[in-house]
């Protein structure tokens, strides 16, 4: 029996003796393969767990299949999900290979570390794009199932993740949140131990979308709160040094950003839509790569958004002076907790985002001390809706039909009810009591 074949059946080979002619005794090198380290974690998990890991694994390589043929297929629906990978990311990486963020291009509203993302593709010169962005989506779930499925951590978050990313159908792979939602669930989960780490890994992500930044909000008090801090800003503040010297136009997206509207998915834009099905002057325009509303009372829901955005964060500022109690869940709650606060209170919710929300709560589903099991129950029945919403009937939300405002109301109730939840469950659990 071969090396290899004695370490596939689970027993360990046997050790090569010394050579007596050799004056120092042989020195092995460890295998840091992927394969090895899956070897590893097999070995030291006891039968129960093997044999729950293998049935992780086997769900992930059947769903990752699946979802990979529905967006190649890309026939659900409105029948547009994989547009994105195959014209709009081609583009971007185009233009910064010539050395400049995209000028002039409303879609792009990205900090400057995305444009790394779309550059990737290019590395794999023997795949076309749409298949190496894939490779890219696909390695990044995989490492998210591979650091949630450790023996010392409860399974119940890589099933949470495994089982519950395919609910979203094919969009998953067709957006970049995936890599973005495993820079942000390797930064919590190395951030208890090594807060240096999970802050570099926050950064990473914090300049790539933004969100990832408020998985440091729960670094519980004192020195690990700082080094990861330091750790961020020092890593954000490296990385942007050198893609401002590398690109052209790197914080053009600012005023992309700064200028978005009232999509139609958002809370704000549930509220529009019954609105308009009332009776009262309200469209609907492309604007900014997606679908605004226009017209009356528009402008004061965009307010009060921005308006609960910021109470939003007021509170998680509130929430972290009066917390005083910590556990080895508490970042991981308070994540969640700032990340679906922000969520709900923004003016844009793209389906995607529910890729984030479902990352941030199976890191919590690794702890026995989370205060966020309903919560994570309630985004996975919210992760259904936004299935139903786009892409399957899309075209019903945009026309505001009753059914498109019906799974409006009910995906973003879901969103609200598991929002106000997890921040009761959060403060009664860490926060000291009001004088």
């Amino acid at each position: 029996m071969t090396q290899q074949k004695a370490g596939l059946l689970g027993g360990a080979p046997p050790e090569p003796g010394p050579n007596p002619s050799d004056s120092n005794p042989p020195t092995s090198v460890p295998d840091t393969s992927a394969r090895a380290a899956l070897r590893r974690v097999f070995r030291a998990a006891p039968w129960s767990t093997r044999t729950s890991l293998a049935a992780i694994w086997a769900v992930w390589t059947l769903t990752r299949i699946a979802m990979v043929y529905l967006l190649v297929q890309d026939d659900i629906g409105v029948s547009n999900v994989s547009a994105e990978v195959e014209y709009l990311y081609p583009r971007w990486s185009e233009q910064l290979t010539d050395g400049s963020y995209p000028v002039g291009d409303v879609t792009w509203q990205y900090p400057p570390g995305a444009g790394l993302l779309f550059l990737f593709p290019s590395l794999l010169p023997f795949l076309d794009y749409f298949a190496a962005f894939l490779v890219l989506t696909l390695a990044a779930d995989a490492v998210v199932t591979l650091a949630l499925a450790r023996p010392s951590r409860r399974l119940a978050g890589a099933w949470l993740w495994t089982a519950g990313l395919p609910l979203l159908l094919n969009l998953p792979h067709g957006r970049f949140d995936i890599q973005v939602t495993a820079l942000a669930v390797l930064g919590l989960l190395a951030g208890r131990r090594h807060p240096r780490i999970g802050g570099a890994f926050a950064a990473f992500g914090t300049l790539i979308k933004v969100w990832p930044l408020l998985t440091l909000l729960g670094t519980e008090h004192g020195r690990s709160s700082r080094e990861a801090w330091r750790s961020a800003v020092v890593t954000a503040g490296a990385l942007l040094a050198v893609l401002a010297l590398a690109f052209r136009h790197s914080f053009d997206f600012l005023s992309q950003q700064g200028a978005r509207g009232v999509q139609i998915e958002s809370l704000g834009g549930t509220l529009l839509s019954l609105m308009r099905a009332s009776g009262m002057p309200i469209g609907i325009e492309v604007r900014y790569g997606a679908l605004e509303f226009v017209g009356a009372h528009v402008a004061t829901v965009a307010q009060l958004s921005l308006m609960t955005t910021a109470a939003a964060f007021g509170w998680l500022m509130f929430w972290r002076g009066r917390a005083s109690r910590w556990t080895e869940a508490t970042p991981f709650d308070a994540a969640l907790t700032a990340v679906l606060l922000f969520t709900v209170t923004s003016r844009v919710i793209s389906p995607q985002y529910m890729v984030w929300l479902l990352g941030l709560a199976a890191v919590c589903l690794t702890s026995r001390f989370t205060t966020q099991r309903p919560v994570a129950w309630l985004l996975l029945a919210a992760t259904v809706v936004t299935a139903l919403a786009f892409p399957t009937y899309y075209l019903d939300v945009m026309e505001g039909s009753a059914l498109g405002n019906t799974l409006m109301v009910l995906r973003n109730g879901l969103l609200l009810t598991a929002t106000l939840l997890s921040c009761h469950r959060l403060w009664r659990e860490t926060a000291r009591d009001l004088p």
